[in-house]
């Protein structure tokens, strides 16, 4: 039986890969801030690029498949966990996604540890919702940390989660990684030189999976409303086999003659580099995020940050005051709104940065984060 009553929590992540996300960049988050208290902690998944992260902060990484959905493999899963759970004497299981979140759920109560989960996102409800059951067990846990208010009021609504049950930790900017000072000028001229970006065009960049919920299609409309501007876009991000999307937006760039003014960076990119080249960063999504880390991030760099006034932008980005939040799905109104930063005198574009980087550092820094975490793994051991 795992110590569960011990007063220190002994922590397992538990997610199905380790590859590049937002999941998997707050799991390492996470596991760091552990190490920095001194709290010993564990982190399981089905492996991947980011299982070196781990190594390197000596968090000890178990390779399990717990990206399957198969319920057979799952409940093997549950019984490789539940060993896991005894051998290292875990107190708490902490589930970051919902296939293996069942496998990590059914190991908890095998072991008597403490079961907690993030809930990351709206997920899908399906079909006269019939996911909702499946979604469910993201809400099993002794408490759920919800990313953002937004989140909080989704698993309020549609599980009746108790509010009093909900801890709200909202995602960070690492600003170890996120901040003009860690950008070097040799990266800086190297991604210049890869992507030949003018430097003498203020960029304008929308940096995320290119699926049409991202809102890339919304931005180009918005954009041939505003060609008369001088201005060179780049649309940042994989669309990781959509390639009839991914044609669909080339095609309207083409449609709207904005060849010269539109450039498409599907691989091989460092984002810190292209936000700091950045003058404006987008976040168009048409369906609401559920929390942005992109609007973040570019505030992080004292960026003018333009976003959808939907989900997790409307806590994140402050009207007017860190930027500028347009009429979700509206392109007239995201013209609008293009129209008005690239029209900032240098005064104004120094003022709004400034704020952007007070917002960041004072509500969402890994530190914040991670604080608020272990606050919550503290709070189950009592």
């Amino acid at each position: 039986m795992s110590k569960a009553n011990s007063k220190e929590p002994v922590v397992l992540q538990v997610l199905p890969e380790m590859n590049h996300g937002g999941v998997e960049m707050g799991t390492v988050e996470i596991a760091s801030g552990l190490q920095n208290a001194g709290i010993k902690n564990f982190v399981a998944s089905s492996g991947g690029r980011m299982v070196y992260d781990l190594q390197k902060l000596k968090v000890k990484h178990f390779e399990l498949p717990l990206k399957t959905k198969n319920i057979f493999k799952m409940y093997i899963n549950s019984k490789k966990l539940a060993k896991i759970i005894k051998e290292n004497s875990i107190n708490i299981v902490h589930a970051r996604s919902r296939a293996p979140a069942w496998s990590a759920y059914w190991a908890a109560k095998k072991t008597g540890a403490i079961f907690l989960t993030t809930y990351h996102g709206t997920y899908g409800l399906g079909f006269l919702k019939i996911k909702k059951l499946y979604n469910r067990v993201m809400t099993y846990g002794k408490l759920v940390i919800a990313i953002s208010e937004h989140i909080k009021k989704h698993i309020m609504r549609e599980y009746k989660v108790p509010e009093e049950k909900i801890r709200l930790v909202h995602r960070c900017v690492n600003l170890d990684t996120f901040s003009p000072e860690q950008v070097s000028q040799e990266r800086l001229i190297k991604t210049i030189s890869d992507f030949n970006i003018p430097e003498d065009k203020p960029i304008i960049s929308l940096i995320g999976r290119v699926t049409p919920w991202k809102g890339q299609a919304l931005l180009i409309e918005a954009l041939s409303k505003v060609r008369h501007q001088d201005f060179y876009c780049l649309i940042v991000g994989s669309d990781q086999g959509r390639t009839a999307y991914s044609n669909k937006l080339k095609d309207m760039v083409a449609k709207y003659h904005l060849e010269g003014k539109v450039q498409f960076i599907d691989h091989s990119f460092d984002i810190p580099a292209l936000l700091m080249l950045s003058e404006i960063v987008l976040s168009t999504a048409i369906e609401p995020e559920a929390f942005g880390r992109a609007a973040i991030e570019g505030q992080a760099f004292g960026k003018i940050v333009i976003a959808s006034d939907i989900g997790g932008s409307l806590e994140n980005t402050i009207d007017g005051v860190t930027g500028k939040l347009f009429k979700s799905g509206d392109a007239q109104d995201l013209a609008d709104c293009i129209d008005w930063a690239l029209g900032l005198s240098e005064a104004q574009k120094a003022k709004i940065g400034a704020a952007a980087v007070k917002n960041i550092k004072n509500r969402f820094t890994k530190q914040i984060m991670c604080d608020k975490t272990i606050a919550v793994y503290r709070e189950l051991m009592k």
